[in-house]
C-alpha cells in the first residue's frame, strides 16, 4: 500500500508544475537500487561506480527523479532477460552532473536511439511505450536536463545518459 501511495503521488505531479529541492541525488539513487533489488532477480546485479557517502545536491523532484531511475533501470533489467549488470556511475563537470546507467542487455539499434523516446514506442509484447517517454518530459522539461542514449552495441549492452545541471 505504501508503494501503491509513492506511485500515486508521483501520478499526480506529472501534469503539476513540480517543486525542485535541493536533494542529495546519490541518496536518492540508493533509494532506488534498493527498492529495484527487491523487485528483480537475483541474477541481476548492481554495478555502483560512485562513493556511496559522497553528496551530489542539485535541485530536483526526489519522487520524480527516482521514478525516472527505476524506470530506465527496469528497462535495463527488461533488455538483460533477467540476468546481467546494471552498472550506474557519476560524473560531474564544473556546471552538470552526468549520471549513466548502463546494461549488459541485447542493445539498441542506432536508428532507435531517439525513437524509444517517443510516447507509444515500445519493443515489448506488454509494453505501453510510456516509460521512456514520461522520463524524458521529467527530466527535460521539469528538471531542464538531458536524457539520451549515451552509445548501444548489439548483443552487448546500452548506456543512457541523464545530464542534471548543477543550479537552477
Amino acid at each position: 500500500i505504501e508503494r501503491l501511495e509513492k506511485v500515486t503521488e508521483r501520478f499526480s505531479r506529472i501534469g503539476s508544475k513540480p517543486s525542485l529541492a535541493k536533494e542529495n541525488i546519490v541518496k536518492l539513487i540508493l533509494n532506488s537500487v534498493e527498492y529495484l533489488k527487491t523487485r528483480s532477480s537475483s541474477r541481476v546485479q548492481f554495478n555502483l561506480e560512485f562513493d556511496e557517502s559522497r553528496e551530489v545536491v542539485l535541485p530536483v523532484n526526489s519522487a520524480l527523479f527516482e521514478w525516472v531511475i527505476e524506470n530506465v533501470s527496469k528497462n535495463a533489467i527488461d533488455a538483460m532477460e533477467g540476468v546481467g549488470t546494471v552498472t550506474m556511475r557519476i560524473s560531474e563537470t564544473e556546471k552538470q552532473v552526468m549520471l549513466d546507467i548502463s546494461d549488459t542487455g541485447k542493445g539498441i539499434p542506432k536508428a532507435l536511439f531517439r525513437k524509444i523516446f517517443s510516447p507509444g514506442f515500445t519493443t515489448k509484447e506488454r509494453g505501453w511505450g510510456l516509460g521512456l517517454s514520461l522520463a524524458k518530459r521529467i527530466i527535460e522539461k521539469y528538471h531542464k536536463g538531458k536524457i539520451f542514449v549515451k552509445s548501444s552495441e548489439i548483443g552487448k549492452g546500452s548506456c543512457i545518459r541523464i545530464i542534471l545541471n548543477k543550479t537552477k
